[in-house]
């Protein structure tokens, strides 16, 4: 069951709205298929905390590719949605690449927002296996969407 952890500090007026996106990230429905946890440590700065078990395993004994387009994706359009505080944002495109095969285990989803603060933004992000190692890494681009965050009932029962 996804939880949510507020981070130790976050610029003046921006809590709210990061507590928020966590809080939204915790309610969406596919999340309650993941052992997964949301950390906005920052503007434009992601943490996600992911449990991979074997039901997610390909024929091989290795975590399926929908694994890691799930976690980059998610920690890349949060870092940029915090940027933006009245829309949902929208994945227009997504490159990824693997770079080692992911078992079972923690893995960690760090994103970042590289550009972009109008209509399209640009974030990265990275997989780290409990070794430390880096295990897949993405880029994506996010635009606006008519979605008023506030709208949605998991960010509009915790904004400030």
């Amino acid at each position: 069951m996804p939880t949510t952890v507020t981070s130790p500090e976050t610029p003046f007026g921006a809590g709210p709205h990061y507590r928020a996106l966590e809080s939204l990230y915790s309610s969406a429905p596919v999340n309650a298929l993941f052992d997964s946890r949301l950390d906005i440590v920052g503007e434009g700065q992601t943490r996600i905390e992911f449990t991979v078990t074997e039901a997610a395993y390909h024929a091989a004994g290795a975590a399926h590719g929908t694994i890691y387009f799930k976690m980059l994706d998610d920690a890349a359009f949060y870092a940029a949605n915090t940027l933006v505080t009245d829309r949902f944002l929208l994945t227009t495109s997504f490159n990824l690449h693997f770079t080692k095969p992911v078992k079972a285990g923690k893995v960690l989803a760090e994103g970042h927002w590289v550009s972009g603060r109008r209509r399209v933004l640009v974030a990265e992000s990275r997989l780290v296996d409990g070794e430390g190692d880096e295990v897949g890494r993405g880029t994506g681009t996010f635009m606006r969407s008519r979605i008023a965050l506030s709208s949605l009932p998991g960010y509009r029962s915790h904004a400030g």
